[in-house]
């Protein structure tokens, strides 16, 4: 039975280097590394390099962390590129696209999202410190018994303007599941800071935020407090959707625009060959796309959300996560040592880009 738990687990490992990768795929080794380039004001420039498919990041005031899927570990990202090892999260067990996957920061707490074998769970740990001497805590788990899979594990964490807790989750391969409210997976779910189930949910008792998804990999929200999620598609159509609280986004019924008033269709489509839409964030007024597949970085003005322009297309390869940075410019994951990409030399890294 799926459950939401809230007991203490100490379920994490302060470590000094990553353990071995829970990967299914195999990982690319990255040649040997560069000197990061110092930030600039104009350019894109490295902050870190020689990441392990990196996944997610997240801001401890103004110190970027940094999970890695497949060693488990957070990076405290410091001056000059240095990776500070802050932990490795105990109970992480995923193959394929499992393994630890989203993080977010809210008051004191680092939320984590990750595989543990036959399914996904969210915990939260306290922390300690300051910059790169950052430490976690104890663990509380906030909610499990998300279904996992070799691929379709969403995993995407993000605190929204009304300040509750918003999981993105897959259908871990059973696409039936994303249509069945009374499983949670192929869903984003919605809780408060310390996994409850909000009483203004769309769903009585249920973390049911909106349903039909078949992959979301990225969520924001504009200065309106409208919502908007990234989704992987199947074969044709990857996904910008507008998020509604308990609307339908048609999958496995519906890939892409079907025109039927009974889904909600997004609000643009790509080919999944240019896109697979990873993270994304938004500032000044345009929603930005990290894309994997599609290797580059996508914007979407807010006012005119079915149009889109491109850039560092085919530059750095695959793109995982870009976030709005505190010092005002985008940091975007490369995604390069995963298997599915073509490391360069300083892959995988953390870059810091203007807001275009």
């Amino acid at each position: 039975m799926l459950k939401s738990t809230f007991a203490a687990l100490a379920a994490f490992s302060i470590a000094a280097c990553g353990g071995s990768s829970g990967s299914g795929s195999n990982p690319t080794q990255p040649p040997t590394q560069p000197p990061v380039t110092p930030p600039t004001t104009s350019g894109p420039s490295s902050l870190a390099t020689g990441l392990q498919i990196p996944w997610s990041i997240a801001f401890y005031g103004s110190t970027p962390l940094v999970s890695e899927r497949g060693t488990a570990r957070i990076l405290a990202v410091g001056v000059n590129g240095a990776l500070t090892p802050v932990a490795t999260i105990a109970g992480v067990n995923g193959s394929g696209e499992g393994g630890l996957l989203g993080i977010a920061v809210r008051d004191n707490y680092l939320y984590a999202y990750f595989t543990a074998g036959a399914e996904n769970r969210i915990q939260r740990y306290p922390l300690t410190g300051q910059g790169s001497s950052v430490q976690l805590g104890t663990a509380q788990t906030l909610l499990s018994g998300i279904p996992s899979g070799s691929n379709h594990n969403g995993g995407r964490l993000a605190f929204g303007p009304d300040g509750m807790l918003y999981a993105s989750t897959g259908d871990a391969g059973t696409s039936s599941r994303s249509q069945s409210l009374s499983s949670l997976g192929g869903k984003i779910l919605r809780m408060t800071p310390d996994g409850r189930v909000p009483s203004d949910n769309p769903f009585s008792a249920s973390y049911v935020y909106s349903y039909g998804h078949r992959n979301v990999q990225g969520m924001a929200w504009a200065s309106d407090g409208s919502m908007y999620a990234s989704e992987f598609g199947q074969n044709t159509w990857d996904e910008l959707n507008q998020i509604k609280a308990g609307a339908n986004y048609g999958w496995p019924d519906v890939e892409g625009k079907a025109g039927n008033s009974k889904y909600t269709d997004p609000l643009q489509q790509w080919a999944t060959s240019d896109a697979s839409p990873s993270g994304i964030a938004i500032s000044g007024g345009n929603l930005y796309i990290a894309n994997l597949r599609g290797e580059r970085l996508r914007k979407v003005p807010l006012s005119a959300t079915g149009t889109a322009s491109e850039f560092y297309v085919r530059e750095y390869g695959r793109l995982r996560d870009v976030v709005a940075a505190p010092d005002g410019r985008l940091y975007v994951l490369t995604n390069n040592t995963d298997g599915r990409g073509t490391p360069k030399t300083g892959d995988d890294r953390l870059l810091s880009v203007p807001v275009l």
